[in-house]
């Protein structure tokens, strides 16, 4: 494999609003702001009637509200992976997530954003959930990020500790507070780094169980502490974009708000809504990948705009990349598309393509409206979510059945077989990829039959009802 160069182009063309020039402008600020298993349906914008997120419903107001838009895994690690390298996490045998017993962690082998963006002149911070190894060669710092003040894994799992570069600065952590404690370092890293090009990472670790609310939220929301949870992350969104606003920075500044996976539905009353979609968090059905996506950048994205096309988290890495004048690595396969035409209005995204892997494995595709789920055998839920029955290959049109409930193979077979060699052209890129990397624990994601029965009995005593299809 040939060396990867990262060539500076000195300038950044003014794509979208202005014809192409040599004239240097001012390099982009990036913020990317990420929840933790958010629903589809979490926020005001996106239908939600019980949790208010006024900052969020005007930052998708002042931008783009993506509705096709997806992480690139059902779960946290490799989500995480693909998000900063613009690669499909099973290219790099990350198969599910990493756990603070872990020996191994994303390799320094692969290309990521901040690295990009480092040797742009960017200033690179992450505030908050890394998950993507937590031993010293898997760090942030040894990955292109210059800061990092965070909980290195999920909040669920031992040795929840805070960092800060590759110490651990606390070792005891109140949950409580976490929201507040990574807004007001997000707001002096913006304020540090206010007179220079900054790329900003903000992974929270809400909504994920257990879930944790400042006293200015608990008990707050018409939804329970679920809402109350949403509400302080709307907060924290917001104390940002008034920053940026303080400063001056707001139209140099591009904002990027997602969810690395959907809503972990066997949660109950504590897990987010994926309505109208089907399953949640772990599940290649459309909830536990079709997430949240706005994206902001005043002055250059037109305001009000909702984009039907589908883009995923792998896209952010060729788009901001190219917007802060480097050129995308070409010594290995880049998954994303650069999203400049759809930002900017000049054009489309190359393809309208998406490939839902999980456990290593491609389960699902999609092209345009269409997408083919590959056969399975009887998904065993629990008291939260409904069995899925074994199924054969299934086709469904999207655009017209968002809910995944309705076959349509027999009755679309120039799309099907259209859509069925789209997915076997995909597939043969994946022929070549590395083994899984050794992770030290079971995926626990099935739970044993006792577990369901515990689970049926706990809730009926309490008298909540099952969530239906």
């Amino acid at each position: 494999m040939k060396k990867s160069t990262i060539i500076a182009t000195g300038f950044i063309s003014a794509v979208g609003f202005g014809a192409c020039t040599t004239t240097p402008v001012p390099k982009p600020n990036i913020i990317i702001i990420f929840a933790d298993d958010l629903g589809y349906a979490d926020l005001g914008c996106y239908g939600s009637t019980v949790n208010r997120t006024p900052h969020l419903d005007r930052m998708a107001a002042d931008g783009i509200r993506f509705t096709d838009f997806y992480s690139a895994a059902p779960v946290s690690s490799p989500s995480r992976a693909a998000l900063l390298t613009g690669r499909h996490a099973v290219r790099m045998g990350i198969h599910h997530v990493f756990f603070p017993e872990s020996f191994t962690g994303i390799a320094a082998s692969e290309i990521k954003m901040s690295k990009v963006l480092r040797q742009q002149g960017y200033r690179t911070g992450i505030v908050g959930k890394w998950h993507l190894g937590h031993l010293h060669p898997y760090l942030p710092l040894q990955n292109g990020f210059d800061e990092y003040f965070g909980i290195p894994y999920s909040n669920d799992m031992r040795s929840v500790v805070y960092m800060r570069g590759n110490e651990v600065e606390q070792f005891r952590v109140n949950q409580d507070s976490t929201t507040y404690v990574y807004t007001q370092e997000a707001l002096r890293f913006i304020e540090n780094n206010k007179n220079r090009p900054f790329f900003l990472f903000v992974p929270h670790n809400m909504p994920h169980v257990p879930l944790a609310a400042s006293a200015n939220f608990k008990g707050k929301s018409a939804n329970g502490f679920y809402g109350d949870v949403i509400e302080e992350l709307d907060w924290s969104v917001g104390e940002i974009l008034k920053k940026l606003d303080e400063l001056g920075l707001d139209e140099n500044t591009i904002v990027f708000f997602s969810s690395d996976n959907g809503p972990w539905l066997t949660e109950g009353p504590l897990g987010g809504d994926a309505t109208p979609l089907f399953q949640g968090k772990g599940t290649t059905w459309e909830g536990g990948q079709r997430v949240p996506g706005i994206i902001r950048w005043k002055g250059k994205i037109r305001s009000g705009q909702v984009v039907n096309e589908v883009a995923n988290m792998t896209d952010l890495f060729p788009t901001f990349v190219k917007l802060a004048g480097a050129t995308v690595p070409s010594d290995r396969i880049i998954d994303g598309c650069d999203l400049a035409p759809v930002l900017f209005e000049t054009g489309n995204r190359a393809n309208q393509d998406f490939a839902y892997i999980h456990f290593g494995k491609l389960q699902a595709y999609r092209s345009g409206d269409w997408k083919i789920r590959l056969p399975a055998n009887l998904y065993r839920g629990n008291f939260w979510t409904e069995d899925v029955p074994a199924h054969d290959t299934l086709f469904f049109n999207l655009r017209d059945d968002i809910g995944e409930s309705v076959d349509v193979k027999n009755k679309f077979p120039k799309e099907y077989q259209a859509t069925l060699a789209a997915m076997n052209a995909f597939a043969k890129t994946l022929e070549n990829v590395p083994p899984p990397l050794v992770l030290s624990e079971s995926d626990g994601v099935t739970l044993t039959n006792q577990q369901r029965r515990e689970s049926i009995n706990e809730a009926r005593e309490k008298g909540i009802e099952a969530k239906s299809r």
